[in-house]
């Protein structure tokens, strides 16, 4: 109350006034800076718009400077319950920032995912290409980056194709009708998967078969030499099997793959 006593008609004009040219500024930004952009190409536009939100804030932080002290006698005391209440609003705007630290030094340990690890997380899928004290950030197959917050690590499950390792299992499926002849598919889908280009011949090749009420299931599982190969090895796959089970006369299912 003793600090509202000392707020005057002129002072709360002054607010006022602050208030509009703060707002009159950032709309000024908002409006001519991406306007201005278009007018650019390559690099300079990327960086005038980069530049809204800085200037945004900016404003924001020249507006409350000027309004804090008309408002507020800057006496020590003042001074101190003002510091004390920014500390706490900033500790529950940013205790999120620092359990994504904290979760960051954590990784550092466990290594939950490295560079070049292919990773699934709440559906997204990708390479990690970058692991910073915060985020990092996985690019996924349609070249979309993704930044995730290794605060995830709390609460959310993390797959791990490949581990650190050069070994990441593919698996290529086939739905093919009844009645055939499941012995000669399972080699043939055998010999389409040994004689891919993008396999990798340390590891093991496996075809697992599943009979399903509308038909027979073919999983064809193996793993090529680099991971990053793998779109092109499923694909290689897919193309060749395909091929090679039609030339057997075999039928493949039109059943509801959902339902399996």
């Amino acid at each position: 109350m003793e600090l509202l006593e000392n707020v005057t008609h002129i002072v709360v004009i002054q607010i006022v006034l602050i208030f509009v040219g703060t707002w009159l500024f950032t709309t000024l930004i908002q409006r001519f800076l991406p306007w201005a952009a278009e007018k650019f190409s390559g690099r300079y536009r990327f960086y005038i718009l980069a530049s809204v939100p800085v200037l945004r804030l900016f404003a924001l932080v020249v507006g409350v400077v000027l309004v804090v002290p008309r408002i507020i006698d800057p006496s020590f005391e003042n001074l101190v319950a003002l510091l004390g209440a920014l500390g706490l609003a900033l500790g529950f705007a940013f205790k999120d920032y620092v359990g994504s630290l904290i979760a960051g030094i954590v990784t550092l340990y466990e290594r939950p995912y490295r560079l070049g690890d292919w990773i699934s997380i709440e559906g997204t899928y990708g390479e990690v290409k970058s692991i910073g004290m915060r985020a990092f950030e996985i690019v996924t197959p349609d070249d979309t980056v993704v930044v995730i917050p290794h605060q995830k690590l709390w609460d959310h499950l993390i797959s791990n194709a490949n581990n650190g390792s050069q070994n990441l299992l593919c698996v290529t499926d086939f739905y093919l009708r009844s009645p055939h002849d499941s012995a000669q598919v399972r080699q043939t889908l055998e010999d389409v998967g040994l004689t891919s280009s993008f396999l990798q011949l340390k590891r093991p090749l496996h075809v697992v078969v599943q009979e399903k009420p509308w038909g027979t299931h073919y999983r064809l599982k193996a793993y090529p030499v680099d991971p990053r190969d793998q779109f092109r090895f499923i694909t290689d796959l897919t193309i060749r099997g395909r091929s090679a089970l039609g030339d057997l006369g075999v039928k493949f299912s039109e059943a509801n793959l959902s339902s399996q």
